[in-house]
């Protein structure tokens, strides 16, 4: 009975370590990711770097996994985090100060829910008609409003976060559904910081709007 339990345990020892080295990008993808959210939630401009480098690896887990919209929308990631970083800096060191988190407007709202409704449609239709995805629409809409909500983080409106609450719970059941473990650990936390971030960052506006 202990040589049995033996050979399991080191069995068990053996598949973690197996299981580590196969997803180790996918890991530090998930500990990079933590990481940006964090920063985010603190309104920090480094959340732009740990956002590409998340970004970058991302790129290549989501080739492999054949989710195609999602290694697409990460191209997108690398780019805004760059612009990103630019903006933000730019502003800080032009004007001595942080830049203030803005609210949607009406007029924004409907912009924002036009363009996710346009994108959705058009990358719905070419992952169903062009490639292999199992879920072309399930990933044309997190991936439209993923594209959204990045560039609302990019220009600071504080709404930004409910978009990215509704991605990140719907998104935790497609990489159930697709295997990626390390990733829906990542996306359940992305879900729990993003609701509050939005409180964190609805402060700071009322904070801003009492001055």
């Amino acid at each position: 009975m202990n040589f049995f339990s033996g050979n399991l345990s080191s069995d068990w020892f053996f598949s973690v370590i197996i299981w580590l080295v196969k997803n180790y990008i996918e890991i530090i993808a998930t500990i990079t990711g933590i990481i940006y959210l964090f920063y985010s939630i603190r309104e920090d401009k480094r959340l732009w770097i740990y956002g590409l480098i998340t970004s970058a690896l991302y790129i290549y887990v989501f080739l492999e996994a054949g989710i195609y919209a999602d290694m697409g929308i990460n191209v997108y990631y690398v780019a805004v985090s760059i612009y990103g970083w630019i903006h933000w800096t730019r502003y800080s060191d032009t004007r001595k100060k942080e830049i203030p988190v803005s609210s949607a407007s009406l007029k924004q709202w409907i912009l924002i829910l036009l363009v996710i409704g346009i994108l959705f449609v058009f990358i719905g239709v070419f992952l169903d008609k062009i490639t292999d995805s199992t879920i072309p629409f399930w990933d044309a809409f997190t991936t439209s409003a993923s594209i959204v909500a990045t560039w609302m983080l990019a220009r600071k409106i504080m709404e930004h976060w409910l978009i990215w609450i509704v991605v990140d719970s719907i998104s935790v059941f497609l990489y159930i559904y697709k295997g990626l473990y390390p990733t829906v650990f990542l996306f359940i936390v992305y879900t729990t910081l993003a609701v509050m971030g939005y409180i964190q960052w609805k402060k700071q506006w009322l904070k801003q709007k009492s001055i």
